[in-house]
């Protein structure tokens, strides 16, 4: 069907902006569009919210799942391209946990209006993949009661189910202010690198996992990625601070991250070789906010354990430096147990801190795994910003 440019002004950024905080939105995250640009601006502007540019749309997702675990109603900003890189999060991550999320989804390459080429096809396929993948959506309205009445309908859906709604936004929907550009700052890198290798046979993952559960504070909140260490972890003790990422892999980090800016606790992140590099946007991001209570433990065991242990990259990649680069405080790499419990007795949670250890590859044969519990939505409590624990572990004690 064609389709002409719609000829009433578009709504004013800041107007849209104050009208999804009154409904209680209050944390961005996103990878930039120029359908967006009036609202990312006002958003960078505002004193009210908060917001964290990814570097990819499914690291976005899990930034927002987890400020959504620290008490956030949060946003995720993208053009319709990023749904490509945000399927795994919804499909694994928000699904499994029924963890809410607004999604503001530009609509690029709508038919009947001229675009770049690249964006013919996913034009085309916009709704029906938001339908593919269980998201209710609805065409952003210019008229001040119908959108209010849609802001409205999404939070009464998110409310009730758990789950993602999405507001599609067409070329010009959105007005506002001229392009924010941010300054150049010079970087302020980690000053050196700790490297302790002894060369001791490698710890295992279970003797590494079994050692951090002892030495962190009790009131930290552990985020431990897809997969073996997740389970690992679930073996050696399954705590109430324990979040078991039981799919999105490679969004551990930005879900620490997440809950970092959000919650006032220690966050400490248990990510896999594989998984860091699957997303290794997400150290650039974690280095540009410089979450300050969080620390990232990378165990290195160089294979993707859980599918057999095919080989990774690692062995050629310095992760220690390019998390310096990136912007850790502190950052050290290592391979023995007596280093890793003279870090985790010092100042490692006054970061964010970066903490890189080889292990052997291999697991135990017979491991527990982590199960996903769901209460029906008449048991949802969303009153006063709280959030219902649907997970056996989530909101449980620290979360």
């Amino acid at each position: 069907m064609q389709r002409s440019e719609c000829s009433i002004p578009g709504v004013g950024a800041d107007l849209f902006l104050t009208e999804m905080r009154e409904h209680g939105f209050d944390f961005f995250t996103g990878v930039p569009c120029s359908f967006l640009q009036p609202l990312i601006n006002e958003v960078i502007a505002s004193d009210e919210v908060s917001f964290v540019i990814a570097t990819s749309e499914g690291e976005a997702g899990g930034i927002a799942a987890g400020a959504w675990l620290g008490g956030k109603r949060p946003v995720v900003l993208l053009q319709n391209s990023g749904l490509g890189n945000l399927v795994n999060p919804i499909t694994s991550l928000n699904h499994t946990f029924k963890i809410t999320s607004l999604l503001i989804v530009t609509w690029r390459g709508q038919p009947g209006l001229a675009d770049e080429p690249q964006h013919e096809l996913m034009g085309q396929l916009t709704h029906s993949l938001l339908e593919l993948l269980r998201i209710p959506f609805a065409e952003f309205p210019r008229d001040n009661l119908a959108r209010n009445l849609l802001l409205k309908k999404a939070c009464e859906h998110m409310d009730a189910t758990g789950l993602p709604f999405a507001i599609i936004v067409r070329k010009d929907d959105l007005s506002g202010h001229a392009t924010i550009v941010g300054p150049s700052l010079p970087r302020q890198i980690a000053s050196s690198i700790t490297r302790k290798h002894c060369g001791d046979p490698y710890l295992t993952r279970y003797d590494a996992l079994s050692a951090i559960d002892q030495l962190i504070p009790a009131d930290t909140a552990v985020v431990a990625t897809t997969g073996k260490t997740g389970r690992e972890l679930f073996t050696v003790a399954d705590r109430d601070r324990n979040l078991y990422v039981v799919g999105s892999m490679g969004c551990a980090s930005a879900i620490g991250l997440g809950l970092a800016m959000t919650m006032d606790r220690k966050v400490l992140v248990i990510d896999g070789d594989g998984a860091a590099l699957m997303k290794l946007g997400n150290l650039a991001t974690i280095g540009a906010k410089r979450p300050r209570r969080f620390a990232h433990i990378l165990l290195d065991n160089g294979v993707h354990d859980s599918t057999g242990g095919q080989a990774t990259s690692s062995a050629t990649i310095d992760f220690a430096g390019i998390a310096a680069a990136a912007g850790y405080q502190r950052v050290a790499s290592f391979d023995n147990v007596a280093t890793l419990n003279e870090l985790l007795r010092s100042s490692w949670m006054d970061g964010p801190s970066f903490l890189h250890l080889r292990i052997a590859a291999g697991s135990p044969h017979k491991l527990g795994r982590p199960s996903v519990q769901l209460r029906s939505p008449d048991d949802l409590e969303t009153s006063s910003g709280e959030r219902s624990a649907r997970h056996c572990k989530l909101i449980n004690g620290v979360f």
